[in-house]
């Protein structure tokens, strides 16, 4: 039997090609190997302030761009986490069996909270809560994330454990997948840091539905270095960033990029690596704008996704209030 996956994000900032190499190419390559569940997560959005008709229109635009990536709705489920109810009603039950201690030793937390200090939300502190209850509900066996996000990961297994020591075999125990290349694409401006669809400078990051012009002229102002060689040394983050960017719109191996690029100073490189990721990103963008047309018809897919999921959600949470003694 295949295994289930799922991994859910997020429809606020942009989505950028860190997003695209990192994860979304890596869920369409996946989808005949695996039962892939791919989850839009609005309701971890308003942990942060967010515009109702913004956050509205992003919701469809990264569902447009998860479709228009190749994710085909007849052989992966998209759907859109406040649909569920069982979402919200299982990360309040877990709630209920999480140690604070386990919540404060979660780095993200500490690192959002620190930009916006008291006006943190409950909801921002509780959020690894609900990304566990995200994953339970669908008995899943890998959950693709970053090197970032393995702390919430491992703590749904601590979660789902505790809960079975407690109740009984009642929640798979997932594991993290991690890409071994490419996970962890980082910002054109600042390499040292992840690039973020958080990000406000207009240099950080190429965006899926940058034009042209926009991406030339980002990939032209990317940081590198005062050496001139082109090669993969990590001790050089700028220019590494840049070239596992290229070994991943390409997959060329790297002794062939190395040797494509030898004695050739930056300007040419970085003028090569603005063409492939235009190419790369054109057929997405085409794609795009084709589904968007009829902004019914992602309404449609997420009725679909939705109806898909539901049973197996409403399973899982009628088994946990079994166990409690809900209900």
């Amino acid at each position: 039997m295949k295994k289930q996956v799922f991994s859910g994000i997020q429809p606020t900032g942009n989505i950028h090609i860190g997003n695209y190499l990192a994860a979304m190419k890596q869920w369409v390559a996946s989808q005949a190997e695996f039962n892939n569940i791919f989850c839009i997560v609005d309701l971890h959005a308003i942990t942060l302030p967010q515009d109702p008709q913004i956050l509205k229109t992003k919701i469809r635009e990264v569902a447009g761009l998860l479709f228009a990536a190749g994710i085909d709705p007849q052989k992966s489920v998209v759907f859109l986490q406040s649909q569920v109810s069982a979402h919200a009603e299982l990360a309040w039950i877990l709630n209920c069996f999480i140690p604070t201690g386990w919540m404060k030793r979660m780095t993200q937390f500490k690192e959002k909270s620190e930009k916006i200090k008291d006006e943190v939300s409950v909801g921002l502190f509780d959020y690894p809560a609900l990304m566990a209850a995200d994953i339970l509900l669908y008995d899943t066996d890998l959950v693709p994330v970053g090197e970032d996000q393995k702390q919430h990961v491992e703590l749904t297994r601590d979660i789902a454990q505790r809960f079975n020591s407690i109740y009984g075999e009642t929640f798979k125990v997932p594991q993290p997948l991690i890409p071994k290349v490419g996970a962890r694409i980082m910002g054109l401006d600042d390499p040292t840091k992840k690039m973020s669809k958080s990000e406000a400078k207009s240099a950080h990051a190429v965006n899926l539905l940058d034009s042209p012009d926009i991406i030339r002229s980002k990939i032209g102002r990317a940081t590198t270095d005062s050496l001139r060689e082109i090669g993969f040394d990590k001790n050089r983050p700028g220019i590494y960033n840049l070239l596992v960017i290229y070994e991943l719109f390409t997959g060329f191996s790297r002794p062939e990029i190395e040797r494509h690029f030898e004695g050739k100073g930056y300007a040419d490189f970085k003028k090569k690596l603005s063409e492939v990721i235009v190419e790369g990103l054109r057929p997405l963008q085409s794609r795009y704008q084709e589904l968007t047309r009829d902004p019914k018809y992602i309404d449609l897919l997420f009725r679909e996704g939705a109806a898909k999921v539901r049973p197996t959600a409403e399973r899982t949470l009628k088994k946990v209030k079994e166990r409690v003694g809900l209900g």
